[in-house]
């Protein structure tokens, strides 16, 4: 069972409100709900927005929610939360649509200490809002954060940034990366999208100068959060230890391996004439170059490698992903 808590405020009764968080909990919803081949992913999340005054976010009911939520032992449980963010000397504090100062939100320790007591195998809480890198800290000693085992953070900014909205409203900077990346941008080769990957596509979205993501985690194998399509083939990436039987292998190519011919290379040119076989291996190892697995030696191109009777040859990704294989763990 995976559950999430999907937060979103755009009004508050004493605050200044804002425009976008509601949005962005839908899409961060929206993106969760199902895998990219349509199969469930996270159980009905939960959805709480607040969009008015007729339909409000209460203090009292997001930590219930979020009590809710780490209560039993799901197999991941994900909070996520759009709104403003409030800090002060005694720590930080998600505003509810009553929040009337700022403290008197939903206190990240609390929150904090919810889930550290969670039987959850995996808890992953996700918050864009200002101040919120201070998520995890230890209230005594600022610098250094506590997590409890299978805990991961991830924020849009440090403690002292504010977190920022896509030029001309309507969704925050962190988020559509944070979609974005679910959505398929933060996949490996087996289409797995886990925490780590999603913080690495953020934190290189984003300049040197802009908010600076923050990432904390205490785990022993991140789990996927989300399973996009595939960039390549299973079949056609667990047969790479097939065409290269072993890591550095320079496997040699020659025009047998290209079916594309011009008119005077055809019969009766000299050039070896394209055979099925080795064909329909080209177009695995041309599905390889193009995830950064396989390059040709010698050659600007494959095509160039198969005319020239040159050799291709992995990558360090295609090694890495070599070894997997050969490991059986693909």
């Amino acid at each position: 069972m995976r559950k999430a808590l999907i937060v979103g405020i755009d009004h508050y009764e004493h605050l200044s409100c804002l425009s976008g968080c509601v949005n962005d909990a839908h899409s961060v919803r929206s993106v969760l709900e199902r895998h990219a081949d349509g199969t469930l992913n996270f159980a009905g999340p939960q959805l709480l927005t607040g969009t008015s005054g007729a339909q409000q976010v209460l203090k009292r009911d997001m930590k219930e929610a979020a009590r809710e939520l780490f209560a039993d032992d799901s197999e991941i449980a994900l909070f996520y939360f759009a709104g403003h963010g409030y800090l002060e000397d005694t720590g930080g504090f998600l505003c509810a649509s009553d929040s009337e100062a700022g403290d008197d939100g939903l206190s990240l320790q609390e929150l904090m200490t919810l889930a550290h007591g969670s039987k959850a195998q995996n808890k992953m809480i996700v918050l864009d809002s200002c101040h919120s890198g201070v998520a995890g800290n230890d209230p005594i000693a600022p610098g250094l954060a506590e997590l409890s085992d299978g805990l991961t953070v991830l924020t849009a900014s440090s403690p002292h940034q504010y977190a920022l909205e896509v030029p001309g409203g309507g969704a925050g900077v962190f988020t559509s990366l944070f979609v974005d990346a679910l959505s398929g941008a933060a996949a490996n080769l087996v289409g797995d999208i886990t925490p780590g990957s999603v913080y690495a596509h953020i934190d290189q979205s984003l300049g040197p100068w802009a908010q600076r993501p923050v990432f904390k985690t205490n785990v022993r194998t991140f789990v996927s959060l989300r399973e996009a399509e595939s960039p390549i083939a299973l079949n056609d990436l667990q047969a790479i230890t097939t065409h290269f039987p072993t890591a550095d292998f320079q496997l040699p190519l020659d025009p047998s391996y290209e079916p594309e011919r011009s008119a005077d290379q055809g019969e009766g040119s000299g050039i070896p004439l394209p055979d099925p076989e080795h064909t329909d291996t080209f177009r695995v190892l041309q599905s390889y170059a193009k995830v950064n697995l396989v390059r040709p030696v010698d050659a600007p191109h494959m095509w160039h490698a198969a005319m020239g009777s040159k050799s291709c040859e992995l990558t360090v990704l295609g090694q890495h992903y070599w070894n997997l294989v050969n490991q059986g763990l693909i």
